[in-house]
């Protein structure tokens, strides 16, 4: 199992919520940069890192990126909202006196990072949102079409309710490690088929995939099962709502979060630009980092359908 002394350097932080949870965070960049909270994919944990974290530095940012309840450090907080996300932050950076900052989210993690876009207006100053699913239930919208076939199981079974969803999350949370300590990369179990794209993507980044998962799911399930309960239930706010600047990026190739989710996000979010790879999936493009990181940090703006350079 991967070592933490392998891990980058970065700093850990642990705050404390109302109910006395715990809140697990790992800093990373420029400590006088722009402040940054990054929310990690479903599942995950706080220790994500680019393959070269000076990355950040380089464009003047704070990252930080926390464990959701339920992974890695944080206390669980049952029949979460994606909405809770929010107060949780704005605990974060009150502690470290932050005012206002920009917010990211990959995969899961992009409804959180909406999720304070809709709500904190006042706090948030820019928004990305990286191969994010859309609202269940949405209008006009077919939420499992296209997605491989172990997501339609997980995610069936989290409207099933609590308890199918335990059973499924508790048995590839166990595939999972079992797999990623051997050096699998198929772990996210037999049902998961993955584009050629992501395979290759997956290749490239597995050890930082593994240092992430490893950790975040050392406590359990249940920030995972939390998180696709979350997803197939109202999310507290809407997304027609935000009024901060968004890019959307995403790829043709994704059979995690189908590409559809990012069409009918560009459609509903007011103003939004959106970035699409028509050869890329769920991992993304290594070539697009720097560009996304430019117009998070302020840098660079992006324009719609063109490729970032």
């Amino acid at each position: 199992m991967p070592s933490n002394e392998a891990l980058p350097e970065h700093i850990e932080h642990r705050f404390r919520a109302p109910g006395d949870r715990v809140l697990a965070v790992a800093e990373w960049g420029d400590p006088d940069g722009l402040p940054w909270f990054a929310f990690h994919g479903t599942p995950g944990g706080r220790l994500s890192f680019w393959k070269d974290p000076t990355i950040y530095r380089r464009h003047g940012l704070r990252r930080l990126t926390p464990d959701r309840p339920g992974y890695g450090e944080s206390t669980p907080l049952p029949g979460r909202r994606v909405a809770d996300i929010v107060p949780d932050v704005l605990r974060i950076a009150d502690e470290l006196r932050i005012d206002r900052f920009v917010v990211s989210g990959g995969s899961g993690g992009g409804p959180h990072a909406l999720a304070c876009a809709a709500l904190v207006p006042d706090r948030v100053i820019r928004c990305h949102a990286s191969v994010s699913i859309a609202p269940y239930g949405a209008d006009g919208l077919d939420w499992l079409a296209g997605q491989t076939e172990g997501n339609v199981i997980e995610f069936e079974a989290a409207l099933r309710g609590e308890d199918a969803a335990r059973t499924v999350c508790d048995g590839l949370r166990r595939i999972a490690l079992e797999r990623l300590t051997a050096g699998q990369q198929d772990w996210m179990g037999d049902d998961y088929h993955l584009s050629e794209a992501d395979l290759a993507q997956q290749a490239n980044h597995f050890h930082r995939i593994r240092a992430q998962l490893v950790n975040g799911l050392a406590p359990g399930a249940g920030g995972w099962i939390d998180d696709d309960l979350a997803f197939t239930k109202a999310w507290g706010f809407e997304v027609e709502d935000i009024r901060v600047p968004v890019l959307l990026t995403y790829g043709r190739t994704d059979v995690l979060v189908p590409a559809a989710h990012g069409d009918w996000l560009a459609a509903h979010i007011p103003g939004a630009i959106s970035w699409v790879e028509e050869g890329a999936g769920h991992l993304g493009d290594d070539s697009t980092i720097d560009a996304e990181l430019a117009w998070l940090a302020g840098h660079k703006p992006l324009e719609a359908g063109v490729r970032p350079s």
